[in-house]
């Protein structure tokens, strides 16, 4: 059946004290993409709704993977056991102010959500040996207090550079303070040349924070494992080309590379990585 926003609804979860976790594809290192994934993988989630595309997508250039049509895609599932909402979707190309509405108002109006969280990455100029951190901006003041406790950079008040448009999250976080709905922005540092790729360490730190706050119960060794693999990886890029390790143990150094050496590095880890190390 269809619900008062434009979403077909399957069967509700019959959640009442709900949170909400989003993540957007074609993020940077396919973070809040391979978030959400991960947690509806460990968690059993269950698609129970989607919104339809037409009045936020255009479908005259859908793109085409080995001979399917994949339509643009924002669905939601349930995780029963923690009455946890997840929500994963294209960005939006059209009419964003009433699609985040649209995201809202399910989450309000069938699962009864409480409190909401994005998680998605930002390009950093460090090197993949950088602890990462991970930064929170929130939509309420009381939210900083709440989240004190947490391994995180709270302090956070992020505004939009002049002439720039606002980040899909940042507009959501807008939207949920204006209906007085507790919304917290999680962003982590990736390292510029794992942007195009994954960062295992980067959904780790984000992982790390949600298992913590929802009491999920998580554990990571297999994201553990993945870690360790992508920096043997790397660290055989660094022992098999000079220049790779020179410029890595310069970003290390805190020194800046030129664009050319910041794009030869991505080139060259990019091309490794692909190869299978």
């Amino acid at each position: 059946m269809n619900c008062d926003c434009p979403a077909s609804n399957r069967e509700k979860p019959g959640f009442r004290n709900s949170s909400l976790v989003l993540g957007w594809s074609k993020d940077g290192g396919n973070l809040g993409l391979r978030t959400i994934n991960y947690l509806n993988r460990k968690l059993e989630g269950q698609e129970f709704a989607e919104i339809e595309p037409e009045r936020f997508f255009s479908l005259g250039g859908v793109a085409i993977r080995e001979d399917l049509a994949r339509f643009p895609e924002s669905k939601f599932y349930a995780c029963q056991e923690h009455e946890l909402v997840l929500f994963r979707s294209d960005f939006p190309e059209a009419e964003p102010y009433g699609f985040l509405n649209s995201v809202l108002d399910m989450a309000v109006r069938h699962c009864g959500m409480k409190e909401l969280y994005t998680i998605g990455a930002m390009v950093s100029f460090s090197a993949h040996t950088t602890p990462r951190q991970l930064f929170a901006v929130v939509s309420l003041e009381e939210m900083k207090e709440a989240l004190s406790q947490y391994d995180l950079v709270g302090d956070t008040d992020y505004e939009t550079p002049p002439g720039e448009r606002p980040t899909l999250n940042s507009f959501l976080l807008w939207i949920a303070k204006r209906r007085s709905i507790p919304a917290v922005s999680l962003w982590v540092p990736i390292p510029f040349y794992l942007a195009g790729r994954e960062d295992p360490q980067a959904q780790r730190k984000g992982l790390s924070f949600l298992n913590e706050r929802l009491g999920l119960k998580l554990d990571f060794d297999d994201l553990d494992a993945e870690i360790r693999a992508q920096n043997q990886q790397l660290a055989r890029a660094r022992s098999g080309f000079p220049q790779v390790d020179d410029y890595i143990g310069r970003l290390e150094s805190n020194l800046r590379l030129s664009e050319e050496e910041n794009a030869e590095l991505v080139r060259r880890i990019e091309g490794f990585l692909r190869a299978g190390g």
